[in-house]
């Protein structure tokens, strides 16, 4: 990544969230479209946004880290391998991105560009699964990189498409999606006003995840060492 300036991995950012926000929204009017069955219509949403973060990751991760999610930066920033002046610029690329998104996706199927989503997301229960949801993708991408780095595109990819069916909110699991998802009021999208719910189990979700993983992946012999360096 350090090979790239930063305004190539902020147009990286914003390209990759731009196309996975265009693909979870589209395919949701298309799934909509096509049939009444939101079982099927669900499916229909699900797998091309499993595909498309494989595809972001594989082609974007060796120029910004392949982020395209608050969250995901914020943890990066607190393990120190993205500043602080950073992680701003990415959250922000992240969620211009997002909203170029929705209106690319909405462009295509002849709707208005820009239309506030109606449907309701909110409750305990949500909230508890988003923040499991977050929980999971950071999990996910922290044992990824310690352990097969060149497999997290799959393991992102495949953990989404599983977590759109086991968590009761579809697994935003992600601050910028979520902000570009209610500004459609199709298939994918959340009402504005649900949206402090479900970002702020997110940001925490995230954090709990990074901090369980930094004892459980630590090593016996990373373990040891920091023992012997306390006074």
């Amino acid at each position: 990544m350090s090979e790239f300036d930063l305004l190539r991995r902020l147009a990286a950012e914003a390209l990759g969230t731009a196309l996975l926000v265009a693909t979870v929204v589209g395919s949701g009017i298309m799934a909509e479209t096509l049939t009444k069955d939101v079982a099927l219509a669900l499916l229909g949403n699900t797998l091309p946004t499993g595909a498309i973060l494989v595809v972001l990751i594989s082609i974007l991760g060796p120029v910004s880290g392949a982020h395209f999610n608050p969250a995901v930066s914020l943890v990066f920033a607190l393990k120190g391998e993205l500043t602080a002046r950073d992680a701003l610029g990415y959250v922000a690329a992240q969620v211009a991105g997002g909203v170029a998104g929705t209106v690319v996706a909405h462009a295509m199927f002849a709707l208005p560009l820009i239309d506030a989503s109606l449907k309701m997301r909110t409750g305990g229960a949500q909230w508890f699964a988003e923040g499991v949801a977050a929980f999971g993708l950071v999990a996910t991408i922290l044992a990824g990189i310690r352990f097969n780095r060149s497999a997290v595109p799959w393991l992102v990819g495949l953990y989404i498409t599983a977590a759109y069916w086991f968590t009761a909110s579809t697994s935003f699991a992600n601050p910028a999606v979520a902000i570009a998802r209610s500004m459609t009021n199709t298939f994918s999208g959340i009402r504005p006003a649900d949206l402090p719910g479900f970002i702020a189990a997110e940001l925490c979700g995230a954090v709990v995840a990074l901090i369980f993983m930094n004892w459980l992946l630590r090593g016996a012999g990373e373990a040891a060492t920091t023992k012997e360096a306390q006074p």
